[in-house]
């Protein structure tokens, strides 16, 4: 297949244009993350933008099959006004759509619940303003007006968003409270991690402080400063003490975990059209709280 930019599609995303074309934009998606779409000759990513006279071309081969129907997925709404959403996610639950996960996400059951406003763009994803791995749970915000969103970015940029996490982590760390100011990065060795033994570190900070010491571990209460890509697993993991049951970072099935000991439990953000300090927090799960049980009980005989 070959489609010519006219004017009309100029300033698009080559997704976008390319489900047009196709009648689905997932399969659009797809095309492009593996490599059979190029503009120009060029391999490209799904939110480049074209330019009038350029040309896509997608490889033949045969249509990928439509993901089955998936339910949106049921969430908790920890709080809400006409401008904002707070979301409990629970564990498992996918942020964004993306390779092996095209539906069932936490963007389209937000979008689902709460239609994206008219000048939300093709950029909108629910709104979110931040993400947590499918693993780890609790609190995220997400916009319901664009002026919402754009002021929300902005307070994260500025570090104005306070989020606290409950980790459980194997050890003792040396202080019971602390900085970990390393730069994270992908891992010179194991491309799936992030690791401060990287050739392409970002500004990193992660704040500690221990909440309760047990037999053969230590529940912390974590802030971000910054907000890398796995930054508190990556963090604790290069100090040591890896986030308990982390299958990733650490040792899986850990105190009987199925995930790793991670949770965002508090937010505290100025509110984007008032301004007034909105703070909402979030009880630990079930799960992790069996586990943080177990954990107590390890050294007792």
């Amino acid at each position: 297949m070959r489609l010519r930019i006219e004017e009309a599609d100029a300033g698009r995303r080559v997704d976008a244009v390319l489900a047009d074309a196709l009648g689905s934009r997932s399969r659009a998606q797809r095309l492009i993350a593996d490599g059979a779409v190029r503009v120009d000759g060029r391999p490209v990513r799904k939110g480049r933008k074209l330019v009038a006279g350029e040309v896509i071309e997608v490889e033949d081969r045969p249509a990928d099959p439509e993901p089955d129907q998936v339910p949106a997925p049921d969430f908790v709404v920890a709080w809400e006004d006409e401008h904002v959403v707070v979301v409990d996610k629970p564990a498992g639950l996918v942020v964004h759509p993306g390779a092996g996960h095209l539906a069932g996400t936490l963007a389209q059951a937000l979008e689902a619940r709460y239609p994206p406003p008219p000048d939300a763009g093709e950029d909108w994803r629910g709104g979110l303003v931040h993400r947590l791995d499918r693993d780890t749970s609790g609190l995220l915000i997400a916009a319901r007006t664009v002026q919402a969103r754009d002021a929300l970015q902005e307070t994260l940029r500025n570090r104005e968003i306070e989020r606290e996490y409950v980790a459980l982590v194997q050890g003792r760390p040396p202080a019971r409270s602390g900085t970990i100011d390393a730069p994270i990065g992908r891992d010179r060795r194991v491309r799936t991690r992030m690791s401060t033994d990287t050739d392409m570190g970002r500004e990193a900070r992660t704040h500690f402080e221990a909440l309760e010491a047990l037999p053969s571990s230590t529940l912390l209460r974590v802030r971000l400063e910054t907000g890398r890509t796995h930054q508190i697993r990556a963090h604790f993991k290069a100090i040591g003490h890896p986030v308990a049951g982390d299958p990733e970072y650490g040792s899986a099935g850990l105190f009987g975990l199925e995930r790793q000991f991670l949770h965002a439990a508090r937010l505290a953000f100025p509110h984007p059209a008032s301004g007034e300090r909105i703070e909402v927090e979030s009880q630990l799960p079930d799960d992790l709280a069996a586990a943080l049980q177990r954990a107590r009980e390890a050294g007792a005989r």
